[in-house]
């Protein structure tokens, strides 16, 4: 991979991985379009590691609060039933991830078709949820049960095409959070799955993977998804998530056409 590609696909991971579009589906579309090879070990990690340091960067006061509040006053506060919804919301995406990630690999990620489908039918339900939510609860009002459902959702982020970001946010809106709140909590509920992905691949990584293209991955990435985050937080403060609903029905529909001019 050039270290231009890298920092193409570094950009759409930092934008994809934040905006309820599908990060995985993107860096699947985008190399297919273009005519590039897969990306390949190293730059999975590059990509986990850059928007690891933009959430870590945004919100490093939140989760040390999170943390404290969590050890030291438990569920009495928000902050605390938040953290304690995160260490157990957690848990159904990481056993999806690791008991479904075969199955995933051969059923979807060959299939642009099915990415396709995924990208409307999530981006209908997310435009039914903000729609037909109620959106009046804060992050004060916030319960350990509702991150818990959050985290079942994002057990289906493994899916490319769903989004984990879409899904958590899906469900935040479909729970009564506010706008705000719904993305405040899928950014925080993600910090852990981003952080085990990273993990879950260092392991295999080899000292040459470390080139001038891994960096330039890492730093697109971390860049770009820093200034989503705090772009889309501010959005979120009036705006609605309508244009994401369509975004994600117009790339489905160019790529079905694409797929049926290669096709013909």
């Amino acid at each position: 991979m050039t270290v231009l590609q890298a920092i193409v696909l570094g950009i759409v991971q930092g934008l994809a991985e934040f905006l309820p579009i599908s990060s995985s589906a993107h860096l699947i579309l985008v190399p297919w379009v273009l005519g590039w090879p897969g990306s390949g070990l190293a730059f999975d990690l590059a990509l986990h590691v850059g928007t690891l340091i933009a959430v870590t960067i945004y919100f490093w006061r939140d989760l040390l609060n999170l943390a404290v509040e969590g050890l030291t006053r438990g569920t009495r506060t928000p902050a605390g039933r938040l953290a304690w919804g995160i260490v157990l919301g957690t848990v159904p995406g990481a056993i999806f991830g690791v008991l479904m990630e075969d199955m995933v690999e051969a059923v979807f990620r060959q299939s642009i078709l099915s990415i396709a489908i995924l990208l409307a039918v999530v981006g209908l339900i997310l435009y039914l949820a903000d729609r037909l939510g109620a959106k009046r609860r804060s992050l004060e009002e916030i319960r350990v049960s509702d991150v818990i459902w959050i985290g079942l959702a994002q057990a289906l982020a493994v899916i490319p095409g769903v989004s984990r970001s879409g899904a958590t946010i899906t469900a935040g809106l479909g729970l009564g959070l506010n706008r705000e709140t719904a993305a405040r909590v899928s950014f925080l509920l993600g910090w852990p799955i981003i952080l085990g992905g990273a993990i879950l691949v260092i392991p295999d990584a080899d000292p040459s993977m470390f080139t001038p293209a891994f960096f330039a991955g890492v730093a697109a990435a971390a860049v770009s998804g820093y200034a989503v985050i705090a772009v889309l937080l501010q959005y979120l403060q009036k705006g609605s998530y309508l244009v994401f609903a369509w975004y994600r029905a117009i790339v489905a529909a160019l790529a079905v056409l694409l797929l049926l001019v290669r096709g013909a």
